[in-house]
């Protein structure tokens, strides 16, 4: 006799091995488990909009978990996973749990009341038909006119490129425009493309097909599928290998796009965001990005500001940052000396330095109020009491054609972050004086010419000069 359960949770069941069985059901129905059919990807996005917990049966690695739980996030839902494992197979349950799963059960398990306590013992889900707003700092005149821009912007189907420094918050402004447009309940992903070795981002942007190489045990959707209904960010774009930039450029134009190793191609619902810190203009003169692709991106171009030219967001953004990563069982202030050296910084970091300047603050501080003397500044800073490079390294560092770079012996720097970077910026400012072009430079450094370009880009933003390579 089935018993009925007047509260029943709706739960999405994944089991790649074999369907439930009807007794089985009955058993799931009695504990209060509703189990939502799933037969197209449609079924999937509304069962996740609305399932408790997401069960899944591991079939010897924990794969499929990953799996589930990145498709979960790139669908804006936070779901609790359970976990159905081969009784006896002890670390892939363990493995499971580490991988963030809510709870393992056996296979075999079909226990009214063990599952019942498992029900019980899920975590509430995040709120996925009422999320909630995020919390974006335009308080300074010109970040209200950029937002009110990028509101406009978010309104039209174009593609949209971001041009700002390093640390500036060009993602953020990206995530303006996603949430405020008519995408706003699909997903929202992301990918810096500065970030990953090139022979990793194919994959990751367009997918592959099982058994497309060696080692493709199974297909994987890539982003653009992923954001299917929201919006694409590509950051860092200017950073994009050269022949990955002519695959983006066809699929833009066509709105479609072919798994690796597949056939059919797959329709796309994609807006596509992009950001950089380069001068795409002087890419395009050096042949290193595509003119046809820049003016595909650049529909509508929003430029950011460095931080020291929003004054007003300085103060608004420290107060955010104390709110998000102070205790929470009480409020820490800023003392009026700690406002004032916070807005006399020039702030070459931008916002993320900003973030990891109060990060190092709460760390220091003892008590409810934060004193300038806890305020830890990057080593490149404008005021004369924070550690930056010595003015006889910083002389001899602009002299690139005096072969004077290396050998800075009588003016270290301060402390071992300090000595580091300064090793490293002089590294590859002698191998850019010394050698004919960039791809020869990175040559001699070991590394590749875009982690170059990257690095030299990091440099400009710090206010340190950055001889570019010929070619």
């Amino acid at each position: 006799m089935t018993v009925q359960i007047d509260n029943a949770h709706p739960v999405l069941w994944l089991d790649p091995k074999s369907p439930i069985g009807a007794a089985e059901r009955e058993q799931l129905e009695a504990a209060g488990l509703q189990l939502l059919p799933v037969a197209t990807l449609d079924d999937l996005k509304q069962g996740l909009a609305k399932a408790r917990l997401v069960v899944i049966r591991l079939m010897g690695e924990a794969g499929l978990l990953q799996e589930v739980k990145k498709l979960t996030q790139s669908f804006g839902h936070d779901v609790p996973v359970l976990c159905r494992v081969e009784r006896g197979a002890l670390s892939l349950g363990i493995e499971a749990m580490r991988r963030g799963a809510y709870h393992v059960l056996p296979a075999e398990e079909w226990s009214v009341d063990v599952w019942r306590e498992a029900l019980a013992l899920a975590p509430k889900r995040a709120d996925a038909a009422k999320p909630a707003p995020q919390k974006f700092v335009f308080v300074d005149p010109g970040s209200q006119h950029l937002l009110e821009l990028a509101r406009r912007v978010a309104q039209t189907q174009v593609s949209a490129l971001i041009v700002g420094p390093t640390g500036a918050g060009k993602e953020v402004l990206a995530r303006v425009l996603h949430d405020a447009s008519p995408r706003r309940n699909g997903p929202f992903v992301a990918l810096n493309c500065a970030a990953l070795p090139e022979n990793l981002i194919e994959d990751l942007l367009f997918g592959h097909e099982k058994g497309a190489f060696t080692g493709a045990l199974k297909e994987h959707r890539g982003l653009f599928e992923q954001a299917q209904g929201g919006t694409i960010f590509l950051d860092e774009i200017a950073e994009m290998p050269y022949h990955l930039q002519t695959k983006l450029l066809r699929v833009l134009q066509d709105r479609k796009i072919t798994r690796l190793g597949g056939h059919a191609p797959v329709e796309l619902d994609v807006r596509l965001v992009a950001a950089t810190n380069k001068d795409l203009r002087e890419a395009i003169a050096q042949r290193e990005f595509r003119e046809d692709l820049y003016f595909r991106i650049s529909a509508f171009k929003l430029s950011i500001l460095p931080l020291r030219e929003r004054p007003g967001d300085i103060l608004p953004l420290a107060l955010q940052f104390l709110a998000s990563f102070g205790p929470a069982d009480r409020a820490v202030q800023l003392s009026p000396e700690a406002i004032g050296r916070l807005q006399r910084y020039s702030w070459p970091g931008n916002v993320r330095e900003l973030q990891n300047v109060i990060q190092r603050a709460l760390v220091l501080c003892n008590g409810d109020v934060i004193s300038e003397h806890e305020l830890m500044f990057d080593e490149i800073d404008s005021e004369p009491e924070q550690i930056r490079l010595p003015v006889s390294t910083q002389s001899r560092l602009m002299r690139y054609g005096q072969r004077e770079i290396a050998g800075a012996h009588d003016a270290m720097p301060v402390d071992l972050s300090s000595a580091v970077r300064s090793s490293e910026y002089q590294a590859i400012m002698a191998a850019i004086q010394s050698t004919k072009n960039r791809n020869e430079a990175a040559k001699k450094l070991g590394i590749s010419p875009r982690s170059l370009r990257y690095k030299m880009a990091q440099f400009r933003d710090r206010g340190m000069p950055a001889m570019a390579a010929a070619g």
